[in-house]
């Protein structure tokens, strides 16, 4: 089977430096060190404690960064773009996720979510596929209530660290 998602795509562009933009993302969102989460998550015994383990971790946004990619670094070795910058920032919330996904399951290949930073001639972009728009054909009002959260919450952080807020 095959099954066709649209995808709507935001971004916001700033005008501040690089470093800065991502700087702002990162201080808003938990950083938590991974082998550890991991391991708290698996010894939960249960809901409540799989609850506080995640919690614990979570930045003020009631998100977290799961792995950053610098694909800048990749892009610049071996071309002429010397100065390219872009990280992809992989963050969500396994509680979010797992509200989505119990409705549906294919939310799982979404979230968590990404955010592409990118340094071009007009300003620093950064930009998010909305869950939404990526769940909307499934038909599932539950999980599409959870969706239109979560991009409000991505969408209100990446603002704030356009903006310098």
């Amino acid at each position: 089977m095959i099954r066709k998602v649209e995808m709507e795509r935001f971004t916001a562009i700033s005008a501040r430096p690089f470093d800065e933009v991502v700087a702002a993302i990162k201080t808003s969102i938990g950083n938590p060190n991974m082998p550890e989460f991991w391991k708290s998550m698996q010894s939960a015994q249960s809901a409540a404690e799989l609850d506080a383990a995640i919690r614990r971790v979570l930045g003020r946004t009631g998100l977290m960064l799961f792995v950053e990619f610098d694909h800048g670094m990749i892009v610049r070795k071996g071309t002429e773009q010397h100065s390219s910058r872009i990280i992809r920032l992989v963050i969500g919330n396994p509680l979010i996720m797992k509200e989505m996904a119990k409705h549906v399951p294919d939310a799982g290949s979404y979230a968590p979510v990404t955010v592409l930073v990118d340094e071009r001639a007009d300003g620093v972009h950064l930009s998010y596929d909305r869950m939404a728009s990526l769940l909307v054909s499934y038909g599932n009002s539950d999980a599409l209530n959870v969706a239109r959260d979560l991009d409000a919450k991505v969408e209100d952080l990446l603002r704030q660290a356009a903006a310098g807020e």
